[in-house]
C-alpha cells in the first residue's frame, strides 16, 4: 500500500506547483458599450486624439456615475454620462470644435468633490487652453444631461490666467477632496510642469515644480541645456503624492545625434500636496514656484537609461496599499540594439515593457514583462485592492502579476486582438473605478485613413 501512495504524493506536489504557477490574477470581460459609432479618427504623433495614455481622465468615475469625453466626426466636443454599474449612456455636445488635427489636443475631465462640479480642459498643444465647468452638483445629482448646465468655454481656469502655451492637462483629486490641475507650460524640450488648485470655488496657482533648467551630458558627450519632465502620473495614496517620469532633452544627445531624447526614470514625492518635494531617500529637493526640480536634482534617478533606447515618455504609474510606487516603462533593450535609429520602427519591432517598483526598504526593482508591445504606444498600469498588478498594453492586451509572487508571475490575461476588439494603439483607463474591482478601458476602433470609427468602453472584473 505504501508503494501506491507515492504517485499520489507526487501528483499533489505537481498540482501545488501548477497552482502556484497560475497565481497571476485573471480578468473577465463583462461588457463592451458603444459611445459613438462615428468618432473622429486621424493619426498624428502615432496616436489618435480621442484616446491617449497621457489623457489620464478621458473616462472617469465619480460616485454613482461614470463620465467620458471624445470628439465626434464633426470635430464637436461630446460628453457622456451613465449611472453605474451598467446604465445607458447619455450624451451632450459642448459648443466647441477641435481646432487642429493634432492628437495631443485631448479632452480631460475632472470633478471637484466639494461642490460636485465637472471640469473640462481640452484642445491644447503648446497653445491656449479651452476650459469649461458645470453648475454645482451635476457630478452627483443626476440632473438632466444638457450642455446648458455648463458655463461658457474660456481660455482661463475660471479666471485664473495660466498662459497661452499649455499641453497635457490633467485633473487630480487630493486626499482632502480638493481638485488640482497639472499641465505643462512652454514647449516640448523646453517647458515647465505646473500646478494649480481649486479650493472654495476658485482656482489658485501653486507654481512650477519641475523646470527646464540644468545641463545634461549623454554618454556620447553631447550636452543639452533645455528639456522638460514628462510624467507617468501625479498620484495620491493616503497623504502622499507620488511622481515618476522621464526627461526629454531639446535634442541631439543620443548616439545617432537625432531627436531620440528621452532618458532615465525618476521618482520623487510630496507630503504637502505638491508644495515641497523629497527624493526617495527623504531628502528635500525642491519647492514649487521658487525652487523647482531640474535634471541635476540629486537622488531622483531610480532607473538610469541613456537616450539611445527609444524610452517612452508619459506611460503610467500606480501606488499600492503600502504606499509604494509602481510604474510601467518601455524601451528597446540593449540585446536588440545599443542605438535606436528609428523611434517608430525600432519600438514596434523590439520595445519591451518593464515594471519598476519601490519596496518598503526604499530599493527599486525592475522586471521585464515577457511580452512584446508591437506598438510605438504606451501602456497603463493599475493595482487592485489586493495589490495585484494589471498592465493594459496597446490594443487592449492585458498582462497581470500577483503580489504573492513579488510581481514576477506575468501572465497574458486578455488579448484584445484575439477577442476581436480591433482597437487602435493606446488606451486609457478609469482609475477611479479600480477600487470597486472593475477596470473600464476607453478605446477607439482601427480605421482606414481618416474615416470615422467607433469609440467604446469595455469593462472587466478584476481577479475573476
Amino acid at each position: 500500500m505504501a508503494e501506491m501512495r507515492l504517485p499520489l504524493i507526487l501528483l499533489s506536489l505537481a498540482s501545488l506547483l501548477v497552482s502556484l504557477c497560475l497565481a497571476a490574477p485573471k480578468v473577465s470581460l463583462t461588457s463592451n458599450s458603444l459611445l459613438d459609432a462615428n468618432g473622429l479618427f486621424f493619426v498624428s504623433y502615432d496616436g489618435v486624439v480621442n484616446v491617449n495614455s497621457f489623457q489620464l481622465s478621458g473616462v472617469l468615475t465619480h460616485g454613482n456615475y461614470q463620465f467620458a469625453a471624445w470628439y465626434t466626426s464633426s470635430r464637436a466636443t461630446v460628453l457622456a454620462r451613465r449611472q453605474l454599474p451598467s446604465g445607458a449612456w447619455s450624451t451632450l455636445q459642448l459648443p466647441h470644435t477641435l481646432s487642429v488635427s493634432d492628437s495631443h489636443n485631448v479632452i480631460a475631465l475632472g470633478v471637484s468633490p466639494a461642490d460636485g462640479r465637472i471640469h473640462v480642459a481640452l484642445d491644447c498643444h503648446s497653445s491656449k487652453l479651452f476650459y469649461t465647468v458645470s453648475e454645482a452638483g451635476l457630478a452627483t445629482n443626476g440632473a438632466s444631461w444638457t450642455a446648458s448646465r455648463f458655463g461658457a468655454i474660456t481660455n482661463t481656469l475660471a479666471g485664473l490666467n495660466i498662459g497661452t502655451s499649455i499641453t497635457y492637462p490633467q485633473f487630480v483629486i487630493t486626499p482632502d477632496n480638493l481638485l488640482q490641475f497639472v499641465y505643462r507650460s512652454g514647449v516640448s524640450g523646453n517647458g515647465a510642469t505646473q500646478l494649480a488648485e481649486y479650493n472654495g470655488g476658485k482656482w489658485n496657482n501653486v507654481g512650477s515644480w519641475a523646470s527646464a533648467s540644468g545641463t545634461y551630458t549623454s554618454t556620447n558627450g553631447a550636452k543639452s541645456n533645455a528639456r522638460n519632465l514628462y510624467i507617468h502620473g501625479f498620484t495620491y495614496r493616503s497623504n502622499r503624492l507620488h511622481v515618476t517620469g522621464t526627461w526629454r532633452e531639446q535634442g541631439g544627445v543620443s548616439c545617432n545625434g537625432g531627436g531620440l531624447t528621452n532618458h532615465d526614470t525618476v521618482y520623487f514625492y510630496s507630503d504637502d500636496k505638491g508644495r515641497t518635494w523629497k527624493n526617495s531617500g527623504g531628502a528635500s529637493i525642491g519647492t514649487s514656484g521658487s525652487n523647482p526640480i531640474n535634471v541635476n536634482t540629486g537622488g531622483i534617478i531610480v532607473d538610469s537609461l541613456n537616450a539611445d533606447h527609444g524610452l517612452m515618455n508619459q506611460e503610467s504609474q500606480a501606488v499600492d496599499s503600502a504606499g509604494q510606487i509602481h510604474a510601467i516603462i518601455s524601451y528597446v533593450p540593449g540585446r536588440f540594439t545599443q542605438c535606436v535609429t528609428s523611434y517608430q520602427n525600432d519600438r514596434i519591432a523590439n520595445a519591451r515593457p518593464f515594471h519598476v517598483f519601490r519596496s518598503s526598504s526604499g530599493a527599486f526593482t525592475k522586471v521585464e514583462l515577457p511580452f512584446a508591445i508591437n506598438s510605438v504606444g504606451r501602456s497603463q498600469i493599475v493595482i487592485d485592492s489586493a495589490d495585484n498588478v494589471y498592465v493594459v498594453m496597446p490594443y487592449v492586451k492585458i498582462a497581470t502579476a500577483s503580489k504573492s509572487s513579488g510581481w514576477t508571475d506575468w501572465t497574458l490575461a486578455f488579448d484584445g486582438a484575439a477577442a476581436g476588439l480591433n482597437a487602435f494603439g493606446e488606451v486609457t483607463v478609469d482609475r477611479a473605478r479600480i477600487a470597486s474591482g472593475v477596470l473600464s478601458v476607453l478605446y477607439q476602433v482601427k480605421s482606414t485613413g481618416t474615416a470615422p470609427s467607433a469609440v467604446r468602453v469595455v469593462d472587466f472584473n478584476l481577479n475573476k
